[in-house]
This record gives C-alpha cells, sequence and structure tokens, in this order.
C-alpha cells in the first residue's frame, strides 16, 4: 500500500514541471482524436486505439496523472462527439486502467513481460468484466448475453494492443522520447 501511495504521490509531483504539464496535454489530445476514430460494431463493441496515449501517458508520468487524463479524456471526447449516454462508470474503467498500466509500467524498465502483464490486466479485469458489467447496466441486457461476443473481441484485440504498444514504446524509446520528458519531469 505504501509503494502504491508513493507512486501516486511521485506521479502528482510530475504535475509541478511545465513540460510534463505539456506532454501529458498533448497526449490528452491525442487520445480524444484517436477516440474519434473507432470502429463502432454494435453498442457493446467498438474498435478504438485510443489507449495508446493513456497507457504512454500512465508509463510516462504514473498512475496519478494517467487517471486525471484519462478521465478528462472520456469527458471532453463525450462533450465533443457524444455517442449514446454518458456514463459515470465507464470513465472510472478508463481510470482504473490507467492506474494499473502506471502501476505496471511507471519508472520501470520497457519490456514485453511487463507490457503484456499490464494489457492482459487491463483486458480482463476493466475490459472484459467490468465494462461488461457497466454495458448490462447501460443497455439492459443480461452479463450472459454480453459476454461471449466481448470476450471474443478482447481475445482478439489483446494481442493487436500489445504489438501496437511494444512497437510505438520501442520507437519512442528509440527516440529518446522517453528520456527526454522524463528526466525533465523529474528535474
Amino acid at each position: 500500500m505504501k509503494k502504491l501511495r508513493t507512486q501516486f504521490t511521485d506521479s502528482f509531483q510530475e504535475l509541478r514541471s511545465m513540460k510534463t504539464m505539456v506532454a501529458a496535454s498533448m497526449l490528452l489530445a491525442i487520445t480524444v482524436v484517436l477516440g474519434f476514430y473507432r470502429l463502432q460494431l454494435t453498442d457493446f463493441l467498438r474498435l478504438g486505439f485510443d489507449f495508446l496515449p493513456k497507457e504512454l501517458t500512465a508509463m510516462l508520468f504514473g498512475p496519478g496523472v494517467g487517471c486525471v487524463v484519462a478521465a478528462l479524456a472520456d469527458i471532453i471526447s463525450f462533450i465533443i462527439k457524444p455517442v449514446g449516454a454518458f456514463f459515470p462508470g465507464l470513465t472510472i474503467s478508463a481510470m482504473l486502467a490507467s492506474v494499473i498500466y502506471g502501476m505496471l509500467l511507471y519508472r520501470k524498465p520497457l519490456s514485453l513481460k511487463r507490457i503484456i502483464m499490464a494489457n492482459t490486466t487491463v483486458t480482463i479485469l476493466i475490459n472484459l468484466f467490468l465494462n461488461t458489467y457497466w454495458m448490462t447496466i447501460l443497455y439492459g441486457d443480461t452479463y450472459a448475453a454480453l459476454f461471449p461476443a466481448r470476450a471474443v473481441k478482447q481475445l482478439i484485440m489483446l494481442p493487436i494492443e500489445i504489438v501496437l504498444y511494444y512497437s510505438v514504446a520501442k520507437i519512442l524509446s528509440r527516440a529518446r522520447v522517453f528520456s527526454e520528458v522524463g528526466s525533465t519531469a523529474r528535474s
């Protein structure tokens, strides 16, 4: 519990740096824009890639900043382009996913194993179980009716998300983007 508190404290300390604020704002903007380009298959199934900047934010600046960016992205996206009803449960899910990403990736070496662990945890706990529960509340369908289709979608998307995120993170680390942002944010 102390380690989690330290991670959040360190994460919120990141916000003292103007470069952190600018980078987090840019990642927020990218999240919102990517959120507009998703494929809505049904009311409860959609494919999108707005997880990338959210995961990057949590990895670069920790669970606190990641949580704030995820919440703001969800709310701003709904204000700009509402799709369906606004549901606070889905905002909470986005925030929790960023907390998980931050806990597993913040200030830790970039590794495929760590990314697999973070994405798998978010996919199972948040995307599959929690979001399916929110969908039952939103649309009135039973959990058993929604779960199979959502499970297939998550099973297909998990390896795609892992490969995409790892590729993007690897490219950015080679370009020294992480060290540039991270070193200035921590000074």
